[in-house]
C-alpha cells in the first residue's frame, strides 16, 4: 500500500535533507517500501514547494535550496529515525498545547511532541495571548510525566528555560538570557515563552500530566508598535540573518528529552540558570500572581535559591522569596 502523499513528502524530504550528494530514486523507493512514480511525485511536490532538486539520470537527486519550510519531514531530517514517530507536525492549530492535552488524554506517554507552523489562540501566562504568526516562529508543546508533586512545577518551568537557552546555542550559536521566571531575552528584549500546564493525581499529589509549551521568535522581521519594545526574533538581533527553524526545533526536541532523562534531580540546571539569569542585582518591582494590575513592591532582587525561587530584599527591609507572580526589571520592557 502506497502512503499517503503528504506522509510520502515527509519521508523523501527526510532522506533528501540527511545527503550531502546526490541519492538515488532507487534507493529512496527501496528504503520507503513504494514505487519510483510515487518518489518522483513527491519530489515535484517538494518542488513546488520551493525546494531546489535538480535529478539526474545517473545520479539521482540533489537538494540545492532549502527554503525556511517547518514540516515533519524537515523537522525528522534532524532526529533518529526512532524518535520521529512521536513528533506531531501542524500547519496551524489553536493551540499546540491543546492539541497535545487530546494525546495525553488518550494514553500518549513522556517526550510526545507537538509542533505547529501557526497558532490561531497561542497562550501566554495569566490567560494572556501568544502571538503565533505563520512562517516566522516555533510553537512546541513537549509532554512529560515526572514522578514528583506539585511544588516542582517551577523546577521545570526553570529547567525548560534553561535547555532552550542550549538549543538556540547549538542550532543558532547565540547566547539567550533568562529573566526570573522563564522569559527568554537577546538584547533585554524576550525571544521566548513558556507556559507549564499541568495536572495533578487527587490522592496521591503527584502530577499526572505536564504539558510544556515553549514560543520561540525566529525569523519575525518586525513586531506590531504595542510590543516592538518588549519583544524581538533571533533574526532581528542577527541583522536580518534567517535561521533554519527544523534544526531548532529539532534541537528543542533533544534538550526536552535530555531534561526528561535528567529529572528530577541535576545540579546542571540550576548553575546554568543562575549564570544565564540576569534578574539577580537588578532592581526590580513584584506582583503576586493574583493581582493583574495595582501597585505592587519594589527591591533588589538578591540571587536565585537553590529551589530556584527569587530571593528579594524590600525597600522597607524585609527579605523574602518569591516563588510565584512576575517581576519587572529595571531596563527590561519599559520599566524604568
Amino acid at each position: 500500500m502506497e502512503k499517503k502523499p503528504e506522509m510520502l513528502k515527509d519521508d523523501v524530504l527526510k532522506l533528501i535533507l540527511r545527503e550531502n550528494d546526490y541519492i538515488s530514486g532507487e534507493t529512496i523507493s527501496r528504503t520507503l517500501g513504494v514505487s519510483r512514480t510515487a518518489v518522483n511525485s513527491a519530489v515535484k511536490a517538494l518542488r513546488q514547494d520551493g525546494y531546489g532538486i535538480i535529478s539526474s539520470t545517473n545520479k539521482g537527486y540533489l537538494l540545492t535550496e532549502i527554503p525556511d519550510i517547518l514540516s515533519k519531514g524537515s523537522i525528522a531530517s534532524y532526529l533518529p529515525d526512532n524518535r520521529c514517530g512521536e513528533v506531531y507536525f501542524f500547519e496551524s492549530v489553536d493551540s499546540t498545547n491543546n492539541v497535545l492535552k487530546d494525546l495525553a488524554s488518550k494514553g500518549a506517554d513522556t517526550g510526545t511532541t507537538v509542533i505547529a507552523d501557526h497558532q490561531t489562540g497561542g497562550k501566554g501566562r495569566r490567560g494572556r495571548s501568544f502571538a503565533s504568526p505563520s512562517g516566522a516562529g516555533i510553537y512546541l508543546s513537549y509532554l512529560l510525566k515526572p514522578v514528583s508533586g506539585f511544588n516542582r512545577v517551577s523546577d521545570l518551568t526553570s529547567w525548560t528555560a534553561v535547555a532552550v537557552s542550549d538549543a538556540i546555542k547549538c542550532a543558532c550559536g547565540l547566547d539567550a538570557q533568562i529573566k526570573w521566571v522563564n522569559d527568554l531575552l537577546l538584547n533585554r528584549k524576550k525571544i521566548c515563552g513558556i507556559l507549564t500546564e499541568v495536572s495533578v493525581e487527587g490522592e496521591s499529589g503527584l502530577i499526572d500530566t505536564c504539558i510544556i509549551g515553549i514560543g520561540v521568535n525566529v525569523n519575525e522581521s518586525s513586531f506590531p508598535a504595542e510590543i516592538s519594545d518588549i519583544a524581538t526574533s533571533l533574526s532581528i538581533e542577527s541583522n536580518g540573518k534567517l535561521y533554519s527553524r527544523s534544526r531548532l526545533a529539532s534541537e528543542m526536541i533533544k534538550v526536552m528529552d535530555k531534561l526528561a532523562a535528567d529529572w528530577p534531580d541535576n545540579s546542571y540546571y540550576l548553575e546554568r540558570y543562575r549564570e544565564l539569569n540576569i534578574t539577580s542585582g537588578s532592581r526590580i518591582t513584584a506582583f503576586p500572581l493574583m493581582i493583574e494590575n495595582g501597585q505592587g513592591r519594589t527591591g533588589t532582587a538578591l540571587s536565585i535559591n537553590d529551589d530556584f525561587s527569587l530571593k528579594v530584599r524590600f525597600d522597607d527591609g524585609s527579605v523574602e522569596d518569591l516563588r510565584s507572580g512576575e517581576v519587572s526589571v529595571r531596563g527590561l520592557y519599559g520599566y524604568t
